[in-house]
């Protein structure tokens, strides 16, 4: 498996300061809950340091971990796509200090400057790809089937 897309490393320096310049720093405890599908998703989040969880509930007790992420993994992708609501939650599992976006400036910013909107949409396309591929060989791995590179 290919190392995961980092958002702030994969956009050119320019593009990144710019990005940047919008970042606020926040800090969530071990065990906070930082968003729940199906919320209004309306920020994004670069994981400075510590682990989160994405979890899908799959009833009305239970929830199941479905990815872990860590140090420079984008969280936080539905700010992007209609209707802008969570599809999974998130929960910090050990503390977790990152990089908050507010999404209506982030995409203010893509519209003023083109060239850092495609960017950054191709990487996080990019990162989703990653993940996909990621969960489809899980799956693939947990029922025993055989796996097929490239094909999603």
């Amino acid at each position: 498996m290919t190392r995961a897309t980092r958002l702030l490393t994969a956009l050119p320096q320019p593009q990144r300061r710019r990005l940047m310049e919008l970042a606020r720093e926040v800090t969530f405890p071990e065990d906070t809950r930082i968003f729940e599908a199906g919320g209004r998703a309306d920020r994004f989040w670069v994981i400075r340091s510590g682990a989160v969880s994405l979890d899908q509930r799959v009833d009305s007790l239970r929830r199941v971990t479905v990815a872990g992420l860590g140090s420079g993994d984008l969280l936080g992708w539905s700010w992007l796509f209609p209707p802008y609501e969570w599809d999974f939650g998130a929960v910090a599992f050990s503390p977790v200090r990152a990089y908050e976006f507010d999404a209506k400036a982030v995409l203010r910013l893509c519209e003023e400057d083109p060239a850092l909107g495609l960017t950054l949409v191709r990487t996080v396309a990019e990162i989703l790809a990653h993940r996909l591929e990621a969960t489809r060989n899980k799956l693939l791995e947990q029922y025993g089937l055989p796996r097929r590179r490239g094909v999603l």
